[in-house]
C-alpha cells in the first residue's frame, strides 16, 4: 500500500492566490489589511509561529503590528492593550497567542475582543456561530484548516465515523461541530479516554490533537484510516513532530497529514484569509 501524504502547501497556495486578488481590490478602495498580533513572553513556538505569519503577511501585502507584552502582565494590562487594538481603525484583525498564562482570566480576554476583529474565533459570539452552523462568523483557524484539507483532497465526510482526539474550544469542540455540519458521525476523545486504540481503530478518519510527539503508533489505526495530525511538539531529538509516529504507521494508514507541512501551513493561510475578510467589513 502506498501512503498518500495530505500536504498542506497546495491547499495553502490556493487560499493565498484567492486572497491576493482580494487584497488588490481592497487596495483600490484605499484599504490595507492589518493584523495586530499580541504575544506574551518569548516562547520559542510562539516566536516561530509569529515569524511565519509575518513572512506570509509581507508576501501578500498584509501589514502586521506585533505587540510583545511581559508574560507576567496582569489581566487588566492585557485588556488595555486589546482595547487599543479594538479602537484602532487601521487594525483589521487581532490575534492573541494562546495558551495564555494561568494567572490571566482568559474568559475576560475572549469577551473583550471586538468580534469583528476576532480572526481566530476567541469571542463567544463567533464560537456561538460555529455551534449554530452559521458560517458568517470567523472560524477557529486550526479546525478550519483541517476541514479545508479534507475538502481539497475530496475526502467525503457524509456518514463517516470521525474520531477527534481533543476537547478544547480551540480545536476539538468547534471541529466536531464543523464535521457534524458535513453529516459525519463524530466521537470526541481526550487524554483520559479509556481504550482509545479500540475507538480510533474503528474510525474512518482520526484527528489527533494531543500535543504529544509520536504518541500514536500503528495499533491506533486500520489500513483505510485517514489521519489528520493537528498536534505539534518537539520530539526527543528536539525536532518538530506531530502526534503520530509517521514511520510506524506508513504501512498501516491510507492517508495522513505530515508534520511539518500539513495542517499548520494551512492554518496560517486561513488566518490571513480572515484578516482580509475583516478588512472588507471595516
Amino acid at each position: 500500500m502506498v501512503l498518500k501524504l495530505l500536504r498542506g502547501k497546495e491547499v495553502a497556495d490556493g487560499i493565498k492566490n484567492q486572497i491576493s486578488d482580494e487584497i488588490v481590490e481592497l487596495n483600490k478602495e484605499g484599504k490595507i489589511p492589518l493584523l495586530g498580533i499580541v504575544r506574551l513572553g518569548d516562547d520559542p513556538s510562539d516566536i516561530s509561529y509569529e515569524k511565519s505569519i509575518v513572512k506570509n503577511c509581507d508576501s501578500l501585502g498584509i501589514k502586521t503590528r506585533v505587540e510583545v507584552l511581559d508574560r507576567q502582565i496582569d489581566t487588566n494590562g492585557l485588556l488595555i492593550k486589546i482595547d487599543e487594538l479594538n479602537r484602532d481603525e487601521l487594525v483589521s484583525g487581532i490575534l492573541v497567542f494562546r495558551p495564555l498564562p494561568n494567572h490571566i482570566d482568559e474568559d475576560k480576554v475572549r469577551k473583550h475582543l471586538d468580534p469583528m476583529k476576532d480572526v481566530d474565533c476567541m469571542h463567544p459570539l463567533n464560537l456561538e456561530k460555529i455551534f449554530e452552523g452559521d458560517s458568517a462568523g470567523f472560524a477557529p483557524c486550526t479546525p478550519k484548516a483541517a476541514m479545508e484539507i479534507l475538502a481539497h483532497y475530496k475526502i467525503s465526510l457524509e456518514g463517516k465515523k470521525v474520531v477527534v482526539i481533543n476537547r478544547s474550544m480551540v480545536v476539538g469542540k468547534p471541529l466536531a461541530m464543523m464535521l457534524l455540519e458535513k453529516n459525519a458521525t463524530v466521537t470526541i476523545c481526550h487524554s483520559r479516554t479509556k481504550n482509545l486504540a479500540d475507538i480510533t481503530k474503528k474510525a474512518d478518519i482520526v484527528v489527533t490533537g494531543l500535543g504529544k510527539a509520536k504518541f500514536f503508533g500503528d495499533k491506533y489505526f486500520n489500513k483505510d484510516s485517514v489521519v489528520i495530525d493537528v498536534g505539534v511538539s518537539l520530539d526527543e531529538e528536539g525536532k518538530y513532530s506531530g502526534d503520530v509516529d509517521i514511520d510506524k504507521v506508513r504501512d498501516m494508514v491510507s492517508m495522513i497529514t505530515p508534520v511539518p507541512g500539513g495542517v499548520g501551513s494551512v492554518t496560517t493561510s486561513i488566518l490571513l484569509k480572515q484578516v482580509v475578510e475583516a478588512s472588507k467589513l471595516s
